[in-house]
């Protein structure tokens, strides 16, 4: 794991975590049902196992090397990544969430036996290759609640996902530098479903689910997002959770000067805390 990544995150996620305790300080010692709260702030941290598979073809259409990045590319299988989220009920069946996601993952490795076509230029064997991938995803979702009591919340959720995907590959020698870039970018419509179980007053569970498939041109993807959470009542505005999320992501295009597919999938625990009112 990279320290120059990892070091400012850590610093991002200490000062987060100071002012959601200093929100905890002034809380009420009144609480409400978690399927009542008007206003949720989630802020925590995950550990994360990722696998990915890319080939990116020339823009003459000459087909890429199918490539693990973690194997080839040397980038990092593990990683803790920040999470972030927040919900604001509009009405009582209404309401808005926004969640964020990122995955930046660096490596290094040595070219194999066989050279690595990635786009428009070829690493050679026994060249050291310096690599770089990164994701990011910002979604703002509107749900429903079909089905609203103090123990049982269900609801439908529609939202538009933003989601940028990037990688840079280079080799840097006395004699040769060469880098490839590549980045894809665009707002994705996804549709899913939220539910919220009151156990009890102290323990009560979240879980989520939110897909997309499309095709459009020479362009297809899917996206699916997948979390589940239990959380226990420390106070009635405060809880701490253990969770679950699973990320996978897929993405292929057939146009001739940006064809290739990339492959994602990362899951892994999480553990926040969440200040609600």
């Amino acid at each position: 794991m990279s320290t120059t990544n990892t070091r400012p995150r850590m610093l991002a996620a200490a000062m987060l975590a100071a002012v959601g305790f200093g929100v905890l300080a002034c809380a009420a010692d009144d609480g409400v049902s978690p399927t009542d709260e008007r206003v949720r702030v989630s802020l925590g941290a995950m550990y994360v196992s990722s696998s990915t598979n890319v080939q990116v073809d020339s823009s003459a259409g000459v087909p890429g090397t199918n490539i693990n990045a973690e194997s080839e590319f040397g980038l990092e299988r593990t990683d803790f990544e920040p999470e972030f989220q927040a919900m604001v009920r509009v009405e009582t069946r209404h309401r808005l969430s926004f969640d964020y996601f990122t995955l930046d993952r660096s490596g290094n490795a040595t070219v194999g036996a066989s050279p690595i076509d990635f786009g428009d230029v070829k690493f050679e064997p026994g060249e050291p290759l310096q690599t770089q991938l990164n994701l990011r995803t910002l979604g703002v979702t509107y749900g429903y609640s079909f089905w609203h009591s103090e123990w049982l919340e269900l609801a439908g959720t529609f939202g538009v996902r933003a989601t940028d995907i990037s990688s840079t590959a280079k080799v840097e020698t006395q004699t040769e530098h060469i880098i490839q870039n590549e980045d894809h970018a665009g707002p994705l419509p996804m549709a899913g479903i939220d539910a919220t179980w009151v156990a009890s007053s102290r323990f009560y569970f979240d879980g989520r689910a939110q897909y997309l498939s499309a095709h459009l041109h020479d362009i297809s993807g899917s996206l699916g997002i997948y979390e589940l959470d239990a959380l226990y009542r420390y106070r009635p505005n405060v809880s701490f959770a253990l969770g679950y999320t699973d990320v996978s992501a897929h993405l292929s295009s057939t146009h001739t000067s940006q064809a290739g597919f990339f492959d994602f999938a990362t899951q892994g625990p999480e553990m926040f805390f969440r200040v609600a009112f």
